[in-house]
């Protein structure tokens, strides 16, 4: 029989992150969105409490939360306000690669980093010029002696103008495709340079921004995983973040949902709250599954990557539902709204901005339908090591592969 019943832990998890939510991030999230302020108070007070690096092993410094764990929190803190609940996941995101390809000493270096002090770190793999299209990148880097010189720019970078250290993804072979991507961990120095803070539709409170490499070095020490293997990696990056993502996609939604069912007992036309009327009810009902069905699928993905299996398929289904359901769900809470959903003095216009960005970053949408049809129609079974591939299906994955990034 299957359970979905928390353990006592995982229960306290999701109260402490709820507490921090409710008592220090939704009283001042709409002065941070108005504003584009950067939250700095309430990174060193999440980065305290252990809301931050939740999922980072014991041994480099984090308290080994599980990928559900991590869900639960991302949930909660997104109900907050999404901005901020990016802000502080983003570790998450340029840690994994090297969780996954580092060596022990960078892992040491790296992650400790970012556990012995309230530091940040940025995942650069997008570039102008590189969204989905990931093979097309033309940030480079050539091996000379023992170090790699890494030149290019990457756009749309989460904490990038306040990192510490990153993830760069550069052509160590430029005319291989993906296949000549390699990845690196790149402290930051006077090499590195903030270009621009973008001025965001949504996020406000999360920094993004465009940051360049001018013959940056670094040791070859620093490659993460095989030379000309960076793509595999941020595949298998992007399988364990995106149930992150899509628990952020639900905090936005569950927010937009509560939201719209207060003011619909509130708010009186023709006589009665129009909760009373039809056609809001069945707005409020459709969220309400929305969010449900959101929360499942997101926690499946976790659970699978909790116990071992290969959750591609579980992944892409969570963060594209989950996503698109955020987007439903706010859209219709501004229709609940209604001329007052529009007004920035009401809080759902806000969420209907933040929920549009989870159609977009870390794979589009489209993207993920590209992933689900990719592991639909080869037939594989998701709970098992993916099987060596056929010629026919090497071809379909190969023109998958062309567009199965993400933009992060």
């Amino acid at each position: 029989m299957v359970d979905f019943t928390l353990t006592e832990q995982q229960e306290n998890i999701r109260e402490m992150a709820h507490d921090f939510a409710e008592k220090k991030i939704r009283p001042v999230a709409w002065d941070y969105d108005k504003d584009g302020t950067w939250p700095r108070e309430i990174i060193d007070k999440a980065w305290e409490l252990g809301l931050m690096n939740s999922r980072f092993p014991e041994r480099y410094g984090g308290v080994g939360a599980s990928n559900l764990d991590g869900c639960l929190i991302g949930e909660e803190l997104a109900w907050g306000c999404a901005g901020i609940a990016t802000t502080l996941g983003a570790n998450e995101l340029a840690a994994t690669p090297v969780l996954l390809g580092g060596s022990d000493q960078i892992k040491r270096t790296y992650l400790g980093r970012l556990t012995e002090a309230p530091r940040l770190a940025s995942f650069c793999l997008t570039e102008p010029g590189a969204g989905s299209d990931v093979s097309s990148m033309r940030t480079t880097a050539v091996k000379r002696g023992d170090k790699y010189v890494i030149n290019g720019s990457k756009c749309f970078i989460t904490n990038g103008g306040y990192a510490d250290w990153y993830t760069v993804y550069a052509k160590t072979d430029m005319d291989a495709g993906h296949r000549g991507i390699s990845a690196f961990v790149v402290p930051k120095d006077n090499t590195v340079s903030v270009d621009k803070h973008e001025d965001k539709m949504g996020l406000r409170a999360s920094n993004t921004a465009t940051i360049s490499f001018n013959d940056t070095e670094v040791p070859a020490a620093n490659l993460l995983g095989e030379e000309n293997h960076g793509f595999k990696l941020a595949m298998m990056t992007l399988d364990r973040t995106r149930p992150g993502v899509a628990s952020l996609a639900i905090g936005i939604a569950r927010a937009a949902f509560e939201f719209a069912t207060e003011y619909s007992k509130q708010r009186v036309q023709f006589g009665v709250p129009i909760a009373m009327h039809q056609a809001i009810q069945f707005m409020i009902a459709d969220m309400a599954t929305k969010v449900e069905a959101g929360r499942l699928l997101t926690w499946k993905s976790a659970a699978q990557l909790d116990a071992g299996e290969r959750n591609t398929l579980v992944s892409s289904h969570a963060k594209r539902f989950a996503a698109d359901s955020a987007m439903e769900v706010t859209t219709d809470a501004v229709q609940v709204y209604g001329g007052y959903g529009f007004i920035k003095d009401y809080p759902v216009e806000k969420l209907m901005r933040d929920a549009k960005i989870m159609q977009l970053y870390e794979g589009t949408s489209q993207i993920q339908r590209s992933v689900i049809a990719k592991e639909v129609l080869l037939g594989r079974n998701v709970d098992e090591p993916a099987p060596e591939q056929t010629p026919e299906e090497t071809e379909v994955a190969k023109q998958q592969s062309e567009t199965a990034a993400a933009v992060a």
